[in-house]
């Protein structure tokens, strides 16, 4: 079996990768920016707050939890969610990389 593209590229380079696919839809950012607001909730209150069904609120939190960005705990027969830290670390270290570089670098365009 051949190499996959993304064997090509670090580590880190498709970790970031699977953390800015994660928040590539509307709705995850609206659910990152409610866990921000509640500091933790369940699914169901998730479900209220944004205009989806509930199996498609379930889709984006499992897509956020497998790319690090929430976690989840198992508290009755609900799911309380929140934010990973270590998923945001990940994303401020590199945006922060970026922004030391253009702030160094001359204009070249």
């Amino acid at each position: 079996m051949g190499a996959t593209k993304t064997d090509h590229f670090t580590n880190k380079q498709n970790e970031l990768a699977i953390l800015a696919k994660a928040l590539g839809h509307p709705a995850r950012i609206a659910i990152i920016e409610y866990l921000m607001k509640v500091n933790a909730c369940v699914c169901g209150a998730i479900v209220n707050e944004l205009p989806l069904s509930q199996p498609t609120v379930s889709q984006h939190l499992k897509e956020l939890k497998n790319a690090g960005l929430i976690k989840g705990s198992i508290e009755g027969n609900s799911i309380c969610y929140c934010i990973d830290e270590n998923g945001f670390e990940k994303i401020k270290g590199f945006f922060q990389h970026v922004t030391t570089h253009i702030e160094k670098k001359n204009n070249c365009c």
